[in-house]
């Protein structure tokens, strides 16, 4: 995920792909948790896309 992607959405869509990724990372919070994550590189990427879609949506509400 690109942010030059991400700057292309309207405000919606980067809202619904927060809320989803949101939703993965806790699922992948709670697998880690029991041991049953298979690649642990996935939270740190969620966690950057997370902040990545936060930065675009700063940037949409500051013009």
């Amino acid at each position: 995920m690109k942010a030059t992607d991400l700057r292309s959405k309207n405000t919606d869509e980067l809202n619904k792909e927060l809320i989803e990724l949101r939703r993965a990372q806790f699922s992948m919070r709670m697998q880690s948790a029991t041991q049953q994550l298979n690649k642990p590189d996935q939270i740190l990427k969620t966690r950057r896309n997370i902040a990545r879609i936060k930065t675009v949506l700063a940037e949409k509400a500051k013009a």
